[in-house]
């Protein structure tokens, strides 16, 4: 007797690797949307934002459409979520860019060694230079980092190590937060009114303009340093604290030499936030034409001070000074962008050790 049963079909073999897009298929895809976009608004005459408005709604639309079908609906939504990240990133780096490019092309031919040595003495229209500018600058901001730092950094030390929970603790924090959030003329009202009651009305000195950049500091340096000393693993206090070292001990020892990298880059994220201030500085330093190097002693001149004065005197050499201000402006962008670049060495070069 023969078996006449029919033969069992094969198995359905499942696909290892789902279909997928190529590589290329986004920037196809911003292409095509530019091109859909770029006909109709040169025939009805757009602008050019007008048109990379529709270009970018077609992209929306488009390369997750296209996605869905090839990929399914799970990617779809990836590339979707992906393309408004990407977008919103665009949109941030515009102004950072035209900001950039406009500094740089406007104060790049101003540059040279005697716009950075010789100050401005009797100089009414082209020469002169912003030597006494940027050491006023200088000067300023280190005193300002030498008042804040100690501060910042104590309090900081105070409210992790001594003060968890208690009252005092939680009062510093909330003042803090209402410190950071200060507007910078309100510090340098604070520091006129400090000194006016000291030294008489109309002081004007550098060490007023310290004292109200560190106001501005000591929010940022206190948080900074906070967040640091959280991140100290707890482990590392006990096996201090089982050996018998003392609490003020370890803190020196073990916690700030761990979290020292973190500190140093919030420092001097810090020192860059200020250093373009102009409100304190206008208020409680003032401004003149020479080199002050004694921050005791009279009116200082400050790079912020001194760009926002020579936008607005105006005159018969308005052209001269208004180079002399973009000039200005690209030397401080460029200690602001120095100051960023540092902090991001110092993070990288102190940063605790992971490997073994």
């Amino acid at each position: 007797m023969t078996d006449e049963r029919p033969a069992a079909a094969p198995p359905t073999q499942m696909p290892l690797v789902a279909p997928q897009m190529p590589g290329y298929a986004p920037w196809l895809a911003l292409v095509l949307a530019i091109g859909l976009a770029a006909l109709p608004g040169l025939l009805l005459g757009w602008s050019v934002v007008a048109i990379a408005v529709l270009a970018w709604v077609l992209l929306i639309i488009g390369l997750p459409a296209w996605s869905s079908v090839v990929e399914g609906n799970r990617r779809a939504v990836d590339r979707l979520v992906t393309t408004i990240a990407w977008s919103t990133f665009g949109l941030a780096m515009i102004p950072l860019v035209s900001l950039v490019y406009e500094v740089v092309s406007n104060g790049y031919g101003v540059l040279s060694g005697s716009f950075l040595t010789y100050d401005m003495r009797g100089v009414l229209g082209a020469g002169g230079g912003i030597y006494h500018a940027l050491m006023g600058t200088l000067i300023i901001t280190a005193l300002a980092t030498a008042i804040s730092v100690p501060i910042g950094v104590m309090a900081a030390i105070y409210l992790i190590e001594y003060g968890k929970g208690n009252r005092l603790a939680r009062t510093v924090t909330f003042l803090v937060d209402v410190m950071t959030g200060i507007p910078s003329i309100v510090a340098g009202l604070f520091a006129f009114a400090l000194f006016t009651l000291i030294f008489g009305p109309g002081v004007r000195f550098g060490i007023g303009g310290a004292v109200a950049l560190s106001v501005l500091m000591i929010p940022i340096v206190v948080r900074a340093t906070e967040e640091m000393l959280k991140l100290v693993p707890e482990e590392l206090r006990e096996a201090s604290y089982a050996l018998g070292v003392p609490k003020w001990r370890t803190i020196v020892k073990v916690v700030l030499p761990t979290a020292l990298g973190g500190i140093v880059t919030g420092v001097t994220l810090a020192i860059a936030r200020v250093a373009g201030e102009t409100a304190p500085l206008l208020i409680i330093v003032g401004t003149t034409t020479t080199l002050n190097l004694n921050p005791f002693d009279g009116r200082m001149a400050t790079l912020p001070v001194f760009i926002f004065s020579s936008v607005t005197t105006g005159g018969k050499y308005d052209a001269e000074q208004t180079a002399r201000a973009w000039g200005a402006a690209l030397v401080l962008v460029a200690i602001v962008m120095g100051l960023n670049l540092l902090a991001r060495a110092v993070g990288k070069i102190f940063a605790p050790k992971t490997g073994r």
